[in-house]
């Protein structure tokens, strides 16, 4: 069953429901159109975003609890089996993640839809989920209903509606500023404005490259026959100079009386390398990325203000969107939460891993098989232990220690002293 079908069979009962279109405080009508393509011609932009799209997709999502102790505990639940693998039958957890950051930067808007089944219990029903899609419709209506609770209607390109409870939309959005409710531009569009002005500098440039170059490739010379030749003559006489300059190896062409050739010096103008790595570099920042980071060649300091600046913002948006989503106000109470690890991100190389194992591994907050995951070892049976130093103790249990040893020096002294 496709994902249009699986919501229609679950929400077509709501479409009797009398709604309108929903009321903003700025007056403004909540229709929205997915509009955003045009940037996405331009190779610069694509990689950028590609870029950030790959490394956000290494993210880890897991459900946790946290306690009222503040401690975090790891939680059992269909949840955590569905962000380990496969969110929905169509993709794994990195196509997932990645396909919602894309969407996220082409449209400033994603919509994440979960499916879920209702169980009830002794304690009252409860939400288990089995699925999570990311969608990409064309159009986007907000409606309320008599009470004034909001639904979004959704129309997508094969010409087919649904309408659903926001609540039931995990919705993140991209530079969420003049819009009420939607990310982009006043009307909840990407507001490309300013970037498409450099891009169109930058195709204007490119094309004159491509038109320079064909250029200095084309005509080279102009052959000048000395006597009056018929059409067909003139084409044999082209044909055998043509002939000349493909046989020619010295450089120096063999020409009879009857004919001159006259060269014609091809000067292109081309715009020089800095011009053409600052269009570029002015694309990279505006999706905060830079060229180290897109080449791969890039130091610690530099991935890491790539991270604060262009990966954080995200990964904290997709823990909040989604919590606020799955879980009621009173399993958030409870400290109910989904959090995208980012791991894989910040260990990306030895130094820092062999770092991480010193420190956590040291104080017995990482197993064995912890340890051996982070270098890429397969883990063993019985290697779910913990180890630490004894160079370190609990805090608790330190101003007792240091009593006891300060007695102990106090009586050998005394005892010295009577002596």
């Amino acid at each position: 069953m496709g994902l249009l079908q699986v919501i229609k069979n679950k929400f077509t009962p709501q479409q009797s429901r009398v709604k309108q279109v929903a009321k903003f405080l700025d007056g403004s009508i909540p229709i929205f159109s997915q509009f955003g393509e045009d940037v996405y011609a331009s190779d610069v932009v694509q990689t950028a975003i590609n870029c950030i799209a790959t490394e956000c997709s290494k993210l880890q999502p897991k459900h946790i609890r946290i306690d009222p102790n503040g401690m975090q505990k790891n939680v059992k639940s269909s949840l955590n089996r569905l962000f380990k693998f496969a969110p929905n039958e169509h993709m794994t957890t990195k196509d997932f993640i990645e396909k919602i950051v894309w969407l996220l930067h082409m449209n400033y808007n994603a919509f994440i839809y979960p499916t879920y089944d209702i169980i009830n219990g002794p304690d009252g029903s409860r939400r288990e989920y089995t699925s999570f899609y990311p969608l990409n419709p064309k159009q986007v209506d907000y409606l309320q209903d008599e009470s004034g609770k909001l639904f979004i209607k959704f129309m997508f390109a094969n010409g087919q509606d649904f309408t659903i409870d926001y609540s039931d939309i995990i919705h993140l959005r991209k530079k969420f500023s003049v819009n009420e409710i939607m990310g982009g531009g006043a009307h909840g569009q990407p507001d490309n404005e300013a970037i498409l002005k450099v891009l169109q500098i930058n195709d204007t440039v490119l094309q004159g490259l491509d038109k320079a170059i064909k250029t200095s490739l084309s005509v080279r010379g102009i052959l000048k026959i000395n006597t009056m030749l018929e059409d067909k003559k003139q084409e044999e006489e082209r044909k055998r100079f043509e002939e000349a300059i493909k046989n020619n190896e010295t450089g120096i062409l063999p020409m009879d009386l009857k004919g001159d050739y006259f060269d014609i010096k091809s000067d292109p103008k081309v715009i020089d390398k800095d011009t053409l790595e600052f269009l570029d570099n002015k694309v990279l920042r505006y999706y905060g990325v830079s060229v180290p980071i897109i080449s791969g060649d890039f130091t610690d300091e530099q991935y890491q203000a790539f991270y604060e600046k262009t990966l954080e913002p995200i990964i904290i948006s997709l823990g909040q969107a989604f919590s606020k989503t799955i879980f009621t106000k009173g399993q958030l109470d409870h400290g109910n939460e989904i959090v995208f690890y980012p791991q894989r991100l910040l260990f990306t190389n030895t130094k820092n891993r062999i770092a991480v194992a010193d420190i956590l591994g040291n104080r017995g907050a990482l197993t064995n098989n912890d340890l051996l995951q982070l270098f890429g070892y397969p883990p063993y049976d019985g290697g779910d232990v913990r180890n630490m130093s004894l160079n370190y103790i609990d805090v608790n249990l330190a101003g007792e220690y240091q009593m006891k040893r300060a007695g102990t020096k106090s009586e050998k002294g005394g005892e010295s002293n009577d002596k």
